[in-house]
């Protein structure tokens, strides 16, 4: 069993003799349920407020759950179409929302002034498009007998094959980097929960490599539909009690029952250290370290000792060539579920040892549900702008104390803090884990 890491020492994955490129986070941006950028979306989570209502987008009556996490579709006027004809009909709304996020984050890092495009990369997670009860229904009236009608699916205007692009998560990436012009290394993660974070990691690498000199990095989900909610209905992973819809996403407290699903996006900007400086662009974190895992365990459940969750931790604090005592707050991946919120704290108590109690822990997910793909591009996100802002968000909904869980989540309401370090946690469906170590930028 791995314990807890008392010194750098004692770090399995620990390599202090590699020299590696910094690299830095020069933009960011996100939509959320609550908020339509990465500033609405900090100021209302810094004002404990949920974004979780009864879902409009689909019927939900006669499911146990019936609640999510919307965008609200003004949000999304600032989907970029100019620059390639007819590119709305390849694009699913969880590319749109990407598209939104990545904008912000973009012009934040002046990106459209770097000469260099083939030195851009995009690296997204993200899980294609869910097909709607409607399309399969078409595909089912043409065919189903002896042979299929293909020139009657398409002659009747009601299925087009635009549907295929919208399904294949790559195609988002190629887009993505079609709009804002990256020749670089292009990378799609489908790893669930983890897609987002571990889409960060991978562009963390490329950076250091040489391979890029810059990445767009980060994350987005949208499948608010019967076919992409039915799933989690079925497992019986979401909330299915609740007193109101925006009581239900509970992080920690003993009364949790499910996570709540949400649509958004988050981008961030990653770029190396030298780069960065040479066109004097404005440095806002610097990713530290990032680590990986699987639980290698069970598809649908957790390891009971949170070993994939540990390693990863771990992993990341040695990229960072860090030791626990170095960590001051901890971004929880914090779903609501009963397994991950007391593995996760297990996990931490595991990684840090004495001091896991001393450090603030904090689930976004009690504001913003749970964004899949999106979530950890969010919360890391999130994250940079609290360090930056000496604020920890708080873990809204926390009024029953579970034994189990029983480490400083901030409850209910933000607090000021200085803190400079922080670790952000996104622990997949399957057992795929990710850890991105992140500090606000020191010379």
């Amino acid at each position: 069993m791995i314990g807890p890491l008392a010194s750098e020492q004692e770090n399995p994955y620990l390599n202090t003799h590699t020299e590696k490129r910094r690299v830095v986070v020069t933009g960011y941006g996100m939509i959320t349920p609550i908020g339509k950028n990465s500033g609405e979306t900090f100021e209302n989570a810094r004002n404990s407020v949920s974004g979780i209502d009864f879902i409009s987008s689909f019927e939900t009556k006669g499911l146990p759950c019936r609640i999510g996490g919307q965008v609200s579709d003004s949000w999304l006027g600032g989907f970029r179409t100019e620059r390639l004809q007819g590119i709305e009909k390849c694009s699913s709304r969880g590319f749109k929302l990407m598209t939104v996020a990545t904008s912000e984050a973009a012009e934040m890092a002046r990106l459209d002034s770097i000469e260099n495009r083939a030195r851009i990369g995009v690296s997204l997670g993200y899980h294609g498009e869910n097909p709607s009860v409607e399309d399969l229904v078409r595909l089912y009236r043409h065919g189903g007998g002896e042979a299929w009608d293909i020139n009657g699916l398409t002659r009747d205007g009601l299925y087009s094959f635009f549907n295929f692009f919208r399904r294949k998560p790559d195609v988002a990436t190629s887009i993505l980097s079609i709009l804002f012009n990256c020749r670089g290394a292009g990378f799609t993660v489908v790893s669930a929960c983890a897609a987002g974070a571990q889409a960060m990691g991978e562009a963390l690498g490329t950076i250091r490599a040489g391979k890029a000199d810059v990445m767009i990095a980060g994350g987005c989900e949208s499948n608010l539909n019967f076919m992409g909610f039915v799933g989690f209905v079925l497992i019986r992973a979401l909330a299915e009690k609740y007193s109101s819809p925006d009581k239900a996403s509970r992080p920690f407290d003993r009364k949790r029952n499910g996570f709540v699903m949400s649509e958004g996006a988050g981008a961030l900007v990653l770029e190396s250290l030298e780069h960065a400086e040479a066109r004097s662009a404005t440095i806002y974190a610097e990713v530290l370290g990032y680590g990986s895992s699987a639980d290698a365990y069970r598809i649908t459940d957790i390891h009971p000792k949170g070993d994939g969750a540990v390693f990863a931790m771990q992993r990341a604090l040695a990229d960072a060539g860090l030791s626990p005592d170095a960590i001051e707050y901890i971004n929880a991946h914090g779903t609501s579920t009963l397994q991950n919120d007391q593995i996760e704290t297990l996990a931490i108590k595991r990684v840090m040892g004495e001091r896991a109690k001393l450090i603030p822990v904090s689930s976004n997910k009690s504001m913003t549900g749970h964004t899949i793909a999106g979530g950890g591009a969010i919360e890391a996100g999130l994250t940079i702008m609290g360090m930056n802002s000496s604020t920890v968000l708080p873990t809204i909904n926390y009024e029953f104390p579970d034994p189990k869980c029983d480490l400083d989540y901030v409850p209910n309401e933000a607090r000021r803090l200085e803190h400079g370090i922080a670790l952000s946690n996104s622990f997949g469906f399957g057992g795929q884990n990710a850890c991105l170590c992140l500090g606000k930028f020191r010379k």
